[in-house]
């Protein structure tokens, strides 16, 4: 019988390799384990090896690239393309968001093509065939569902975001139209339509122990998704992302019993102020478990800018406690994202994510911030590039405003040259 990487641990077994984890994730070995068997730290990619990390307490904050085709855009090479975009900006994992016919096709090549954990949303594929087999995407059926898990399980998948939470009594109780969004989670509002479609329970909420079996089966880690996050920053902290993070936070308790690893999925669009709040609390509600946040987005004005409303939320979230950001491009809320979007968004998700890091004290992440500015002042341009987070951009910019003199900035006023003139009089 094969026992998942937590099972291992409670067993007073160390696996192999995770010694030289803990020492690329600049932590001691003894404190990644007690994290781990805290449940305040997962571990995505080392079932697959594919670029394993963690994700959690006293680690660096983690970027999510999602990638995917839809309906009205399918192509396996586009989604290749938008992986190495992700991959080239330094994303530390990747979800295939497709919703396309041939969301099987794109899975397995984006599987084959990575190099860092992979995450998929499997009610998405459940519902592809639904639609294509039933009519409807809320035609869901209970045993394929479940089927579909195992499948992406078995293939190799890193993590699965299931929206266990949206449950039936939360959407009687709390109909969506009291919002002025209502649900804009893809995935909850598939299940909330189900259930008010049918009168069923949803069924990862109500067969929840069967979902256990398979990522125990697989050591899959389960990302225990936001179903009914706000996505107007009106609809924010409201009792409808409370009541859901309340279930998550006992679905947690009970993955972590059955020694399967489990991070939390967290809002969405919040305004700059409540963040703070919003982070400790559904820390409280789920035991300290590591949250995985979309942005969060903190004002609904910028289409076409929603990588920078983005960026600012994830850098506040971090520094709150947050674990782990899922990137926003620009076209979030206009259309699908080209391969220049994913890479930007990356670059700002990381800059925040950065940010964050500074803001926790995170060992050696103000020395990145030392070395560029010392490198600034001694005028060493290749070094300053070669420190940014986007290299290309930077030398590209210089090469465009100043070429290889001096930045045409400030010119012979540059603040460098004339405090060492004013030294050297």
């Amino acid at each position: 019988m094969a026992f998942t990487l937590l099972q291992t641990l409670r067993k007073g077994q160390v696996p192999a390799g995770l010694e030289d984890l803990a020492r690329k994730e600049g932590v001691q070995l003894d404190a990644l384990i007690h994290n781990i068997l805290r449940g305040h730290a997962v571990v995505l990619g080392h079932r697959t090896g594919r670029g394993t990390m963690v994700v959690g307490k006293d680690v660096s904050t983690k970027v999510n690239a999602n990638i995917g085709a839809s309906t009205l855009s399918s192509s396996v090479e586009n989604e290749r393309l938008k992986l190495r975009a992700a991959l080239r900006a330094k994303t530390d994992a990747v979800m295939d968001l497709s919703l396309a016919d041939n969301i099987a096709e794109i899975r397995k090549a984006i599987l084959e093509e990575s190099t860092v954990p992979i995450g998929t949303v499997p009610i998405y594929e459940a519902a592809t065939r639904a639609r294509l087999e039933r009519g409807a995407v809320i035609r869901l059926d209970t045993d394929e569902m479940f089927q579909v898990i195992e499948e992406q399980m078995a293939q190799g998948v890193d993590f699965v975001t299931v929206h266990c939470g949206v449950t039936r009594e939360l959407i009687e109780k709390y109909p969506p139209e009291f919002r002025i969004e209502g649900i804009v989670s893809r995935g909850g509002a598939i299940t909330a339509a189900y259930i008010r479609e049918t009168g069923n329970e949803n069924p990862l909420y109500e067969y929840y122990d069967r979902l256990l079996d398979l990522a125990a089966r697989y050591d899959c880690v389960l990302s225990l998704g936001d179903g009914m996050r706000p996505g107007a920053i009106h609809d924010a902290s409201d009792a409808l992302e409370i009541g859901e993070q309340k279930v998550l936070g006992e679905l947690q308790k009970r993955a972590f019993e059955r020694g399967v690893m489990s991070m939390i999925e967290g809002p969405g669009h919040v305004p700059l102020h409540l963040i703070g709040d919003s982070v400790k609390r559904i820390k409280e509600y789920t035991s300290g478990a590591p949250l995985y946040l979309l942005g969060p987005i903190v004002t609904d004005i910028a289409p076409g800018y929603d990588h920078i409303t983005s960026a600012i939320g994830a850098g506040v979230a971090g520094m709150s406690g947050a674990d782990f950001i899922c990137y926003v491009t620009p076209s979030e809320h206009l259309g699908l994202p080209s391969e220049q979007d994913v890479f930007d968004g990356v670059i700002a998700a990381r800059i925040a994510a950065h940010a964050a890091d500074i803001a926790k004290g995170f060992p050696g992440a103000s020395q990145w911030d030392r070395k560029i500015s010392t490198a600034r002042k001694a005028l060493d341009w290749d070094r300053q590039i070669g420190l940014s987070i986007d290299p290309e951009r930077a030398r590209r910019v210089r090469a465009e405003r100043s070429g290889q003199g001096a930045c045409t900035m400030c010119g012979e006023y540059c603040v460098f040259l004339v405090l060492k003139e004013q030294k050297q009089d």
